[in-house]
């Protein structure tokens, strides 16, 4: 090191996050703040939708079939949104994407001010949601790298994940409290007001156009970065492990009736936010990450230990203990997160990035969405809080079998992996 090069931070100022990003990036401070904006309203609707649907049907196989009908728009639309964010302007497709979601708060809350509301109208939302969100996160999760330096890379991957976390810690906590004292209206009505005020920030971003060497949308292009994806174990291997923690272990359908069987219908609220806490309290000491390389080992090591926690909540019966494992879970997630993002986004060529998003998006939503279904089923058998620890359980030992087959992942290195080489050098070349 030489004499006038910067001292990397010790000790408590190491372990906070890095705002290089911020203060680099006007367009990331623009987008950051949308999202943490739309985010909020999103995690309004995300607690009161299965809580109308529970409070309307009464089933626990009826809020679970919620991921029933999410799948097939997450299917189709994710695949071909990342075809589209490589070939179309990436901020027009956020801008339209985020505005039909506004158009869909307004139909969630028309109904539920209607003296005997719908249920046909919840799950036709959430179809449509889940499709415009498939178009949408492709060309997000695509737009970051461009807008943040390839080294400012992992500080914006936690400071997005702070972005996240804090909606999804207010939000849900605020909307237990919205639900039960003001009305489901009021949660839908909120949602619509972050939508318009996401919408007014994200036109005011540079254009982001298709690279020169981006493929028009088609199924040959889709097929393209299936091809590479295939091609990277170690990508392949971030995407199961993420696959199979959500589809075993995500319980975020049965926290309704978990409250109920403990008695404790206040704390349905804290339940929705403690996951969400869990991923802030890491991501306010995120600084660490930076200095890890081996990415792949962190990915599998806190998939494993979000399905420990997770069974360790379904098995409590004391309600303070399900919501601190229900935290400690939210942290192990937001921990494979952040090492999943950096993976991605620093291994990726340009040309590429939105159809591996859309890839990607398939393995960290169709697994909730398909979870959901799977926690309805098992619950409606076997009962709820079985249904939660036995979820857990195995995730933890689907995460172990994936990690002894695919030692590419387990022996990354972003240090001397070719591939983050690539990206580094492409990155390096567009800035001369």
């Amino acid at each position: 090191m030489t004499d006038d090069a910067p001292e990397p931070p010790s000790g408590l100022r190491a372990m906070l996050p890095d705002l290089a990003p911020w203060r680099a990036s006007r367009d990331f401070r623009r987008l950051w703040y949308a999202g943490l904006i739309s985010n909020f309203g999103s995690f309004l609707t995300f607690v009161a939708l299965p809580v109308q649907l529970k409070d309307l049907t009464g089933s626990a196989a009826a809020v679970g079939a919620i991921g029933a009908v999410e799948l097939i728009p997450l299917l189709v639309f994710g695949l071909y949104g990342g075809a589209l964010a490589d070939a179309w302007d990436k901020r027009k497709l956020i801008v339209w994407t985020e505005a039909g979601q506004g158009l869909l708060s307004v139909a969630l809350l028309l109904n539920a001010l209607l003296p005997h509301p719908a249920v046909w109208p919840l799950y036709v939302v959430a179809a449509l949601s889940s499709a415009l969100v498939s178009v949408q996160r492709p060309a997000l999760d695509s737009l970051w790298p461009r807008i943040v330096a390839h080294d400012h890379l992992p500080a914006a991957a936690s400071l997005n994940s702070f972005r996240w976390t804090v909606g999804g810690v207010a939000g849900p906590a605020l909307a237990g409290v919205v639900v039960a004292y003001a009305g489901l209206g009021w949660a839908y009505g909120a949602d619509l007001l972050t939508f318009v005020v996401s919408v007014v920030l994200v036109v005011r971003i540079a254009a982001s156009p298709a690279s020169h060497e981006a493929a028009k949308p088609s199924l040959k292009a889709i097929a393209e970065g299936a091809r590479y994806a295939w091609g990277r174990k170690e990508l392949l291997g971030t995407y199961a492990v993420d696959l199979a923690a959500m589809f075993l272990a995500m319980p975020l359908a049965l926290l309704p009736f978990l409250a109920d069987e403990l008695d404790a219908d206040w704390s349905l609220g804290l339940m929705y936010a403690s996951v969400p806490l869990g991923a802030l309290l890491v991501s306010l000491v995120s600084g660490w990450t930076a200095r890890i390389h081996r990415h792949g080992r962190m990915v599998v090591l806190a998939a494993a230990l979000w399905g420990l926690a997770i069974a360790a909540a379904g098995i409590m019966s004391n309600v303070w203990l399900v919501l601190l494992f229900l935290t400690v879970a939210g942290g192990c997630d937001m921990v494979s997160g952040i090492f999943r993002g950096i993976m991605w986004n620093q291994t990726i060529p340009d040309e590429l990035r939105g159809r591996l998003a859309g890839i990607e998006l398939l393995s960290y939503s169709v697994g909730p969405t398909v979870g959901q279904v799977r926690a309805g089923g098992f619950a409606s058998y076997w009962g709820v809080r079985t249904s939660v620890w036995s979820g857990g359980v195995l995730c933890a030992g689907a995460v172990g079998l994936l990690a002894l087959c695919l030692p590419k992942l387990m022996t990354y290195d972003a240090r001397t992996d070719r591939h983050a080489a690539q990206v580094r050098d492409q990155r390096a070349a567009a800035q001369v």
